[in-house]
């Protein structure tokens, strides 16, 4: 069976399944649309959490980031890995035992205003929007390479798939839909990984492979054989190369860390189980689930790089005579991605650092984990299970991006501050309409994206770290921390964020101009944009801070509320000290 056709069969069927499972588990009352009724068992609720979490970008950009960034590129690894370890160990426990459906809802109670709730509110919308861009991307890619459709198009089938099952389903359609879903990206992402490492070092597990030797005969371990090439091409050692300054990458990988922890989608899944100890449970099960991909990427990312050289620049052979590329060359040239131009006009194609003479005028980076196994020659199920497993993590994160948006502004914004007595089925209702909106917003934003999917998705957790984290923080840990301390503080902590992000990239950000990864001289002490946020989060903490020291003094009823979170039940007071 050829590709194009199996590849329809591998997505549809997928699709298929989905759409299934969202009728059989569809929504029949705000709880289940929030919180999916709050019965979930922790080992599903893990599986659920792990696709939720690992979106396009994880499946899609990050191993194409570290397939040309090298160790700079591990930012991306240690940052959203010990994130989610601050969001179980910090966070999520606390805020199950809250036992409210939103993250705003949680910002409202505990600093006892409506107004932190509406801040809150436009924090978490500004945070989502810019993360579902790069789902939105995520979705484009696959779809014009694998089902030869234009980029607008997948999109839309997309946004349609999505809708269905999220809208219809809620919260506990979309954690039944989104186990099927890790299923269908860890099988997918891990199987090309097995066959590529057996092919390159003999070794069937990636992990160990990437410390292996080369079966070609070189006796070069596969890492010492891609520094040997990049170098002789003139780009900058693979096991060395940083990005930026070591300011930069500490900047970079504390924002990824801390945006991770105050995303409002991960931390909602924790409110869908049944008690706090089984939030706990959960967290340490998606650990698990998460790992299987994480540990995995490196290789990929190594892998899909040295077979990209290999195919254009065979060793001790000359360069690839362009009327003779590969298929997979062919195929992804089609949907602009990839793109050559023959500057010496010998008909070969030349791929160096120079920019001057480099005739790979564009090779984008998330391409690499897509096209990584038609470059290795696998079997055309391989290729056709790649591209449903990337179309399932970046659906699986839209949707729970998705919901967060569309309960912040139907339970929070509607039910919390305009119409308090808004009936169940009316809110309900509401929650749909939203959510149908918010999908054609995301939609447009991922046809006119501000650069690939994981460049933009950094950028959210940016915003999240800057303005979110910081608030639940204080709200959990501190018992003097006033409500209009956590507004200002909020409002700082974005608002420097986005003044700096808009200081340096301005109008590229609506017009859809790629974020550059390159350093620039007049950067804050040379921290990239979408490594401010950490930066953005210690304005947040210090304006907080100074705000209630000139504040009164919180009502003892919020001082109780945060001495029962921090508190188990049933605790003896020797707990307290």
């Amino acid at each position: 069976m050829d590709l194009k056709t199996l590849t329809y069969l591998v997505v549809f069927g997928t699709f298929a399944m989905y759409f299934i499972i969202a009728w059989l588990a569809r929504a029949n009352s705000t709880s289940e649309f929030y919180v999916a009724g709050g019965n979930i068992h922790p080992v599903l609720n893990g599986m659920a959490t792990g696709a939720d979490w690992m979106s396009a970008a994880s499946f899609i950009s990050m191993a194409g980031l570290i397939a040309f960034l090298g160790y700079g590129g591990s930012v991306f690894l240690m940052g959203w890995t010990g994130g989610y370890v601050l969001l179980a160990m910090l966070l999520a426990p606390y805020l199950r035992k809250h036992g409210k459906f939103t993250v705003p809802e949680f910002i409202g109670d505990r600093f006892y205003s409506k107004t932190a709730r509406v801040v809150a509110v436009v924090c978490l919308i500004i945070a989502s929007l810019t993360y579902i861009i790069g789902q939105m991307k995520g979705v484009g890619v696959a779809f014009s390479r694998f089902l030869e459709v234009d980029f607008a198009l997948g999109l839309g089938i997309g946004m349609f798939v999505v809708w269905v099952y999220a809208v219809l389903g809620g919260m506990k359609g979309i954690t039944y839909t989104q186990i099927a879903q890790y299923c269908v990206l860890i099988f997918a992402y891990t199987v090309p990984a097995v066959f590529i490492s057996l092919q390159l070092t003999g070794n069937p597990i990636p992990q160990i492979g990437l410390g292996s030797k080369m079966i070609d005969g070189s006796d070069l371990y596969l890492l010492d054989k891609l520094d040997l090439i990049v170098t002789d091409l003139g780009f900058k050692e693979y096991t060395t190369a940083k990005l930026g300054s070591t300011l930069n990458m500490f900047a970079y990988t504390m924002s990824l860390m801390i945006g991770t922890a105050g995303l409002p989608h991960v931390i909602m899944r924790f409110f869908t189980v049944p008690s706090v100890k089984d939030a706990r449970s959960s967290a340490g099960w998606a650990l698990v689930f998460i790992a299987l991909l994480y540990t995995v990427a490196p290789a990929v990312g190594a892998m899909a790089r040295l077979n990209l050289h290999a195919t254009i620049q065979p060793a001790g052979g000359d360069n690839l005579v362009y009327e003779q590329r590969p298929d997979w060359f062919k195929n992804w040239e089609k949907t602009g991605l990839l793109k050559f131009e023959d500057k010496n006009g010998d008909g070969k194609i030349q791929y160096v650092a120079d920019k001057s003479n480099n005739e790979m005028v564009k090779v984008d980076r998330d391409i690499m984990v897509l096209a990584n196994p038609e470059i290795a020659k696998l079997p055309n199920w391989v290729i056709a299970l790649v591209a449903a497993g990337g179309l399932a993590a970046a659906l699986s994160t839209a949707a729970g991006l998705l919901l967060a948006i569309s309960s912040s502004i139907s339970h929070d914004l509607m039910k919390g501050v305009l119409m308090p007595n808004i009936s169940e089925k009316t809110e309900l209702l509401s929650s749909r309409i939203v959510m149908t909106f918010a999908i054609l917003v995301s939609g447009y934003l991922g046809l006119n994206p501000p650069g690939f999917a994981a460049g933009t998705v950094a950028l959210a957790f940016g915003l999240a770290a800057s303005s979110i984290f910081p608030a639940l923080m204080m709200g959990i840990f501190s018992k003097k921390v006033t409500s209009t301390a956590a507004i200002a503080g909020m409002l700082a902590g974005l608002g420097v964020t986005l003044l700096y992000v808009f200081q340096h990239h301005g109008i590229m950000f609506i017009k859809g101009t790629e974020f550059m990864m390159g350093m620039d001289k007049h950067w804050f002490f040379g921290i990239d944009t979408k490594a401010f946020g950490s930066v953005g989060a210690l304005v947040n903490f210090a304006v907080a801070f100074l705000v209630t020291k000139i504040s009164r003094p919180i009502p003892a009823e919020i001082v109780a509320l945060v001495e029962n979170l921090r508190i188990p039940s049933g605790a003896g007071s020797a707990t307290r000290h």
